[in-house]
């Protein structure tokens, strides 16, 4: 008689599965902790370098000939100062992206914070509207970094964190966007504020010079540090190529042991159109399109609030929008820290992202109701106004949750040993929008008010209509990331 068959716990037989079952759930892996602070740290470099402009880059160019006193074309030219920067930037992404993929992450990081200084130097003792516009020129086409570090952080998680990680990036994004604006903000004109301790002539001939020179010296500090302590995540193998890709989340081989998957992957590098796989092209598109959104809403905050209120904005001064965006960056990381792993695990990255293009509804009528309540207001910015203000930075922290996701998409389309390259096209496509968005929402702004069309609120119209076509794109991902095995 036979004996019905039995399995105990820890007996092995012959129908005993070597393998793990896929679809029990994996413990998170640890997150490095070291590497990505070092990388989080690098990475703050960007926004506060970008950022730190943004309070007094009106002002700046309302102290230019090239306008004529006339406070309606400030926006044509001020748009066209932040646009040429990621047009620069979109013509030579791809190649530090890529070529990241041959010679390791670490040197192009290392090459674009060199960049990053010199470039800021240069702004702050630029004198003519052509002379900031080739320096914020220059400061593009020796920067790839926001590319390579995306790639570095999809190379120290896995799939178990990578929401975890991926999370961080808007949040020092954030950090910067409060450190930044403050720079620029109260760093600027130090002779009008500090009359005794900046008394000499040079900073009344360049009164813009000490926020870039502030920013330049993180640069440089972040240089060294990422000199000392960062970690190659590529390794370059120069006698058998091709390169390998190290990922210290990855177990190690030990002898007798079974892994799930490859501990590193030595495929060559894929050429770009091999690359241009359909989920590639979702996820670079949506990128694309929440980067254009957020953008042309980034670029009329400093252009409407500096904008006196007969004009649709609310009359700060440079100090005062350099508080409220500090105000705001800190708020924004906050929620981006705390909020984001959360929401993404009880909704799923697709219902996140949906969601962040249609708060972009609300951040973009914020601007002519703030502006109408200040009209009404008999004592100037009031708690009403404020309140307000507060609202604006909530829907804006809210649509920034969809970066957070978007790159969770865009690191699983991408083939591992591609990883540099496949980010390099999407911040190229990337910086193509954020060249468009810019320059054409504050062209938009000045078209409006210098033709009065719908009461000087016409380009807040085309905005509004340009988020139902990112909806229409968005509905195009999965409902979880790729996966590795999906063809």
């Amino acid at each position: 008689m036979t004996m019905p068959h039995t399995k105990s716990r820890g007996i092995l037989d012959e129908e005993t599965p070597l393998l793990r079952d896929g679809n029990a759930p994996r413990k998170a892996t640890p997150l490095p902790i070291t590497q990505i602070l070092v990388l989080l740290l690098l990475q703050l470099a960007e926004p506060i370098t970008s950022l730190s402009i943004n309070p007094y880059i009106n002002q700046l160019v309302r102290e230019l000939p090239v306008v004529g006193g006339d406070e309606r074309k400030v926006g044509y030219y001020a748009g066209l100062i932040v646009s040429l920067y990621f047009a620069a930037e979109a013509i030579t992404v791809l190649q530090w992206s890529r070529l990241s993929d041959y010679v390791g992450r670490k040197p192009v990081l290392l090459c674009g914070l060199l960049g990053t200084i010199v470039s800021s130097l240069l702004f702050g003792l630029s004198r003519s509207f052509w002379a900031l516009v080739l320096s914020r020129c220059l400061h593009g086409m020796l920067n790839g970094n926001v590319g390579v570090m995306k790639s570095m952080m999809a190379e120290l998680t896995d799939e178990t964190n990578m929401a975890r990680g991926f999370s961080l990036l808007p949040v020092t994004w954030c950090i910067g966007g409060t450190i930044g604006p403050f720079i620029g903000g109260v760093l600027s004109r130090p002779q009008d504020r500090w009359p005794n301790a900046f008394s000499h002539h040079f900073w009344g001939e360049y009164p813009y010079f000490l926020p870039c020179l502030a920013t330049a010296t993180y640069s440089l500090l972040s240089f060294t540090l990422a000199a000392i302590f960062l970690k190659e995540t590529v390794n370059i193998d120069p006698i058998t190529k091709p390169n390998t890709v190290v990922n210290s989340n990855l177990p190690r081989v030990g002898e007798g042991e079974i892994l799930d998957g490859p501990a590193k992957d030595t495929e060559e590098p894929l050429p770009l159109r091999a690359l241009l796989t359909r989920r590639v092209v979702i996820s670079v598109a949506n990128y694309g399109m929440i980067a254009l959104l957020n953008m042309s809403g980034g670029a009329l905050i400093p252009l409407v609030w500096s904008t006196s209120v007969e004009f649709g904005g609310l009359g700060m001064s440079p100090a005062s929008i350099g508080s409220w965006m500090a105000v705001y960056g800190f708020m924004n990381g906050t929620f981006q820290f705390v909020a984001f792993p959360r929401i993404v695990g009880r909704f799923g990255p697709r219902r996140v992202f949906i969601a962040s293009i249609l708060f972009f509804f609300p951040v973009y009528m914020m601007f002519p109701i703030e502006n109408l309540a200040l009209r009404h207001s008999s004592r100037g910015m009031n708690p009403a106004v404020g309140l307000l203000l507060m609202l604006h930075f909530l829907g804006s922290s809210l649509s920034d949750m969809g970066f957070s996701a978007i790159f969770m998409y865009l690191s699983s389309a991408a083939p591992k040993r591609s990883l540099g390259a496949t980010n390099g096209i999407a911040q190229t496509v990337v910086s193509v929008q954020r060249t468009v968005g810019p320059a054409a929402a504050a062209s938009l702004f000045a078209f409006s008010l210098n033709n009065n069309i719908l009461g000087g609120n016409f380009a807040y119209v085309v905005l509004l209509s340009l988020v139902w076509v990112a909806l229409g794109v968005a509905v195009q991902l999965p409902k979880s990331t790729w996966k590795h095995d999906e063809q």
